[in-house]
């Protein structure tokens, strides 16, 4: 692949501590390079050195000439006099953007619901920053730097983005370097992990499941490696093999080898001794919504819903921006009461919630968080153990030394992990969350997810993060238009259908097919008339019904004798893998073996290796491919 970009021995630091010192890496034409690592170890400021936005104290980055980079901040630079037509397209004519197939694509599929003569100041946070994506998105660079490119996205907009991001360049071309905490996005769209940490970048095949697998091996070799840390991952491991089918979709000697990393791992929750437990602290009754209706100013915001939460049940709460869900949730925590219907609650129910605001936290803004923690319960019980507030701290990532931190100087992400252990230690039996990953590195989200894990009681868990929602809840629901709807196909059936449900509103309006491809998704001009380009094989006249409308295509194009051939090429595919797995083990020995001082025999052993491992790459891209067809 052609060289774009890449660092050199750099080095920087600010005034109390090194970030990176002499880092050298590349990026290649092709790559898409998700970046991890704990808050505050340097990706977005890895991100600011390498689109030429920071200089680093020594060493060079070095760009191919004439490449272009477009760079998405944490905050937006919009100008807040101009309209979102403006923001986005300039002072571009209708029909010069109107048609291009792209542009068409990421208006539809981030601005559809902002007035498109609306001025920037008029926003809400999240409309400005689905802007300042579409503002990015509509050019066309060569590398893309995205830097939380998921925040204010719900999570139709993210398996949007995300089957964007996969179609925008051919295989091979562009490259995409993104920092974000949403782990399925990562394992959706990159092909290469860089955890940055401890002033360096360490690199890893593969997207998030694939890091989490190279870097349990790593720890487990490194005998420095903390034990906890390692066991975390162990646990975040056997639940990605066991869990969703979409991450199970690997070579089978991938498998192979996570199968013998967790043996002996235990599941991440035993469902039975957790529910007896809730059954103890909560008794039969929980929560009951009987025939709920709540109506505000005329408009109906749910409608005949009838919700029995269980004791020990874990649940997901998915809709789209204004659907209900808040007060769905004030519903259950009696901070509202219904318009009709009834709301029944058990007599021993102490219900909790951790909102999306960290007010809680001001009226002991000057006090250390050992103050803080030592006006609550001595112990807390976990796992059938007792724990002292100190020691769940450290569970949830505080050292000793932050102990005496007064909470103001906390990060955004100590604040949020310091107010949820706040509330465990106040042993609520109905637990609610609401948007509970903001400010939280990967590490911590799963620091949190275990801790999660060992929580007997009811669980209910509104948020965008659809790997967070997969991983510690068992069952999802969701509000469309006013109704709740259990999801026994989880996140996946909720996305077809919010795709039907905007295909049949578009139907209602009385538009075709090749209107709604036609026709601006905000301003309602109309370029039926206009010159138009045939969309690319990545752009969709309605992309949020990608992810099910690919499923679909893609099970029509899969007849009998191709799936058939398919199926055997993939067997194939598997037996020549283990092979070269074997070979690439027998080079390595002859490489220990072999006279260190023999330059010409060790030069012939690397490029041995060297076709072993892209025989193998090709093998496994042919091997994903084929997998995506069959799974249709």
């Amino acid at each position: 692949m052609a060289h774009l970009l890449g660092a050199e021995a750099v080095h920087i630091e600010f005034p109390t501590r090194v970030v990176f010192d002499s880092v050298t890496l590349g990026v290649a034409e092709g790559d898409r390079i998700g970046l991890v690592g704990r808050n505050g170890d340097g990706k977005s400021t890895l991100l600011n050195i390498l689109s030429g936005q920071l200089e680093p104290d020594s060493g060079q980055v070095t760009t191919r000439r004439n490449l272009t980079i477009g760079v998405l901040a944490q905050r937006d630079s919009l100008d807040d006099a101009h309209t979102v037509a403006h923001a986005i397209v300039g002072d571009a004519a209708d029909h010069e953007w109107a048609s291009n197939a792209q542009i068409r694509d990421v208006l539809a599929g981030l601005v559809n619901d902002v007035g498109w003569d609306a001025t920037i100041g008029s926003l809400s946070g999240g409309q400005r920053r689905r802007v300042a994506l579409a503002q990015l998105l509509v050019g066309d660079d060569d590398v893309l730097f995205l830097d939380e490119p998921t925040n204010h996205l719900d999570v139709e907009g993210i398996a949007w983005l995300a089957a964007h991001l996969k179609t925008r360049w051919s295989a091979g071309a562009g490259a995409l370097l993104v920092v974000t905490h949403d782990r399925w996005f990562l394992d959706e769209v990159c092909n290469t992990t860089w955890e940055v940490h401890d002033r360096i970048v360490e690199p890893f095949e593969g997207g998030y499941a694939a890091y989490i697998l190279q870097r349990l091996e790593r720890d487990r070799q490194n005998a420095t490696i903390e034990g906890k840390r390692r066991n975390l991952m162990r646990k975040e491991l056997a639940w990605l093999r066991r869990g969703a089918p979409a991450r199970t979709a690997k070579p089978k000697f991938r498998i192979d080898a996570a199968n013998d990393l967790i043996a002996n791992e235990p599941e991440p929750r035993n469902a039975i001794a957790l529910a007896s437990m809730a059954m103890q602290r909560l008794g039969k009754d929980v929560v009951d919504l009987e025939d709920i209706g709540v109506v505000f100013d005329d408009h109906t915001v749910l409608a005949d819903v009838t919700w029995r939460l269980a004791p020990g049940e874990r649940t997901g709460i998915l809709g789209v921006n204004g659907a209900g869900k808040s007060t769905l949730l004030s519903l259950v925590s009696g901070a509202l009461y219904p318009t009709t219907g009834r709301v029944k609650r058990g007599k021993t129910v102490k219900v909790a919630m951790l909102t999306q605001q960290l007010s809680e936290l001001d009226e002991m803004a000057n006090d250390r968080v050992s103050e803080v923690v030592g006006r609550k319960k001595s112990t807390y019980q976990t796992e059938g153990k007792e724990m002292t507030p100190g020691q769940l701290l450290e569970r949830l990532g505080f050292t000793s030394a932050q102990l005496s931190t007064p909470v103001k100087d906390l990060s955004g992400g100590q604040r949020r992990r310091l107010q949820l252990m706040l509330i465990l230690l106040d042993e609520p039996n109905v637990l609610i969350l609401d948007e509970p990953t903001n400010d939280l590195d990967t590490d911590m989200l799963v620091a949190m997810e275990d801790l999660l894990d060992t929580w007997p009681g009811t669980l209910i868990v509104v948020s965008h993060d659809r790997y967070l929602l997969e991983r510690v809840t068992d069952q999802q629901y969701a509000i469309i238009d006013a109704h709740l709807r259990h999801l026994t196909g989880g996140v996946d059936q909720y996305l077809a259908l919010r795709a039907g449900t905007l295909r049949d509103a578009e139907r209602s309006r009385g538009l075709s097919s090749a209107e709604r491809v036609s026709k601006s998704p905000t301003s309602g001009f109309d370029t039926s008339a206009a010159p138009t380009t045939q969309p690319t094989s990545g752009a969709s006249a309605a992309p949020t019904t990608q992810p099910a409308a690919a499923s679909a295509a893609r099970a029509m194009s899969v007849g009998g004798a191709e799936r058939r051939a398919a199926e055997k090429e993939l067997q194939a595919i598997d037996r020549k893998l283990a092979k070269l797995e074997a070979l690439r083990a027998d080079v390595h020995e002859r490489l220990a073996r072999a006279d260190q001082s023999n330059f010409a025999e060790l030069t012939a052993l690397t490029n041995e290796l060297r076709a072993h491992d892209d025989e193998t790459v090709t093998l496994e891209a042919r091997w994903l491919v084929l997998s995506a067809e069959l799974e249709a």
